[in-house]
């Protein structure tokens, strides 16, 4: 073969790539108009069944030289590139992505800075029980320089038979002990009757676990001018948490704080799973704050130490753990509940390791 005859089959084959290369461009936009309309209809962008009928019709009509097995593994790399660039376009559209908002955002809790690179910690009893049990870890809260406390008005429990929380007359009891002590006040809302009753009486709604995709919550949080506490579902992806908060902000409540609580695996070591690698995860997908709820993703306090710690250290911007005077005779999660004195062993357990780590 001449020289001159293999520089023009070599021509022909770059001729042929700048056409493939616009065909697939061509076709990627097509997959993008179809993936709009499918989400729309609320229908999943990848589609089995079709890619098994375009690839069978695509061997059907393949006369070589190219195998059928090697013409299989070239367009479902096709198929796959023009899906990744659809998702990845999804995430730069989501208000709560990084992509779409570079810089962190603060949320301001009554002058408590969360996500400026200082840890924030939240303490207080699983749920409201009385005015005297609220008052005394409230006031071991304060002492110790810190600025909000949790506290449960409303309950979901597992069964219908255990305690429920006292409602709106725990509220008052938080409300009354906020006003007494300066505290910002952090409490459950489960229905979005209930969210229009509290707001008068807590400075953030927390969204729990088992209500993640309570979408109708999600959306009246979102309309509401108070920071949102969303704590991850008992079994949700990252993605559908991410999803979660999206909800919220696409009502306009920019303020929310993501929370880490453990996820349900076969383990049974610990109440839940602490997934701590979901910490940077959600610091590099979002631009918002992450919490780690040691209490409940361990439900044991010989862990509450050493997990809080990794919690730090991975870059959560807060710490969650539940206090109550007497564990004992708690009415809900006595086991996990730390009392006033572990709870202050805690405090300066955590306090030195930040130091030492100067962790500001």
């Amino acid at each position: 073969m001449r020289q001159h005859d293999l520089e023009e089959l070599r021509s022909q084959v770059t001729e042929l790539n700048v056409k493939i290369l616009e065909l697939i461009n061509d076709r990627t936009a097509v997959v993008q108009e179809i993936g709009k309309v499918k989400e729309k209809q609320g229908v999943n962008r990848y589609d089995p069944v079709r890619e098994r009928e375009m690839l069978d019709f695509l061997k059907d009509v393949n006369n070589g030289p190219i195998p059928n097995g090697i013409l299989e593994q070239v367009f479902k790399g096709i198929f796959m590139s023009a899906l990744e660039i659809q998702e990845d376009e999804q995430k730069k559209v989501l208000l709560v992505s990084r992509k779409r908002k570079a810089e962190d955002t603060i949320v301001d809790i009554n002058g408590e800075k969360i996500g400026n690179g200082t840890p924030s910690f939240v303490f207080g009893p699983c749920a409201v029980e009385s005015y005297e049990q609220v008052l005394a870890v409230a006031e071991s809260i304060k002492a110790k320089g810190l600025t909000m406390m949790r506290g449960g008005a409303y309950k979901p429990r597992t069964s219908p038979y255990d305690f429920q929380g006292l409602g709106l007359e725990g509220l008052k009891i938080l409300k009354r002990v906020s006003d007494e002590t300066g505290l910002s006040i952090v409490t459950e809302i489960i229905t979005p009757s209930h969210l229009e009753e509290a707001l008068d009486y807590i400075d953030v709604i927390q969204i729990g676990a088992r209500n993640m995709q309570n979408f109708e919550l999600l959306k009246e949080a979102g309309k509401a001018n108070k920071p949102v506490l969303l704590k991850r579902g008992l079994a949700a992806t990252i993605d559908e948490f991410i999803h979660a908060a999206e909800y919220i902000m696409s009502k306009g409540n920019t303020q929310i704080i993501l929370c880490e609580r453990g996820i349900r695996t076969y383990e049974r070591a610990t109440r839940n799973t602490l997934d701590i690698s979901a910490v940077p995860i959600l610091k590099q997908e979002t631009h918002l704050p992450v919490f780690v709820d040691v209490t409940h993703s361990t439900g044991r306090k010989d862990l509450l130490i050493p997990t809080a710690k990794a919690a730090i250290a991975v870059g959560a911007d807060g710490v969650m753990a539940e206090v109550h005077p007497d564990p004992a005779v708690a009415l809900s999660d006595s086991a996990q509940q730390m009392n006033i004195e572990q709870f202050d062993e805690f405090y300066q357990e955590m306090q030195r390791f930040m130091n030492t780590h100067q962790i500001v």
